[in-house]
């Protein structure tokens, strides 16, 4: 879970630095990008997770 969340508040800092600060877009795109790539990292992990092999009885 440190995985996905160190990312996301990484994402969300630059974006509200991006937001605020008047001239610097390239933060706020940043957060964004990383903020997807979080996102696709947890439904990946998701998705594997949910596949666990049972054994027949």
């Amino acid at each position: 879970m440190t995985l996905f969340l160190t990312p996301v508040i990484a994402a969300i800092v630059l974006g509200i630095i991006g937001a605020v600060v008047e001239g610097l877009f390239y933060p706020l795109t940043i957060g964004i990008v990383v903020l997807v790539a979080a996102l696709v990292h947890l439904g990946m992990h998701l998705r594997r997770s949910g596949r666990r092999s049972r054994a027949l009885r």
